[in-house]
């Protein structure tokens, strides 16, 4: 993770990730671009943009997608001693986590789906 920075954690295939992107540079932010997928987040990243997110580790899993219908991630449990199985899942399939995320400088964090979420930044 970029510190000091605006930083977006994108998709170039994803439809949402690519209007983020649209969005920071109308808005003239300076932000650096990590493609998650190519470049997956430590245990420990991940852990850190669920504290700025203020989110546990289910409440950011794109759980429509293939590979979490195979682990079965829907039945997974949802307690404290769960997180790490759902980090741990996240990591080996970074398309697991939802996006777009946008990390700014001053330590905050958004899952920038929408225009609003987005305009928060602002």
């Amino acid at each position: 993770m970029t510190s000091g920075r605006t930083e977006l954690w994108h998709n170039p295939r994803c439809s949402k990730s690519r209007t983020a992107t649209a969005f920071l540079d109308e808005a003239g932010l300076e932000y650096s671009v990590r493609k998650y997928i190519d470049e997956p987040p430590s245990a420990a990243e991940l852990r850190d943009v669920l504290r700025r997110l203020g989110v546990e580790p289910w409440d950011i899993v794109r759980t429509g997608e293939r590979i979490a219908k195979e682990l079965d991630m829907a039945n997974w449990g949802r307690a404290d001693n769960d997180r790490d199985r759902w980090v741990a899942a996240m990591v080996e399939h970074p398309a697991l986590i939802q996006r777009p995320i946008v990390l700014t400088a001053d330590g905050g964090a958004v899952v920038a789906r929408d225009e609003a979420a987005l305009r928060n930044l602002l």
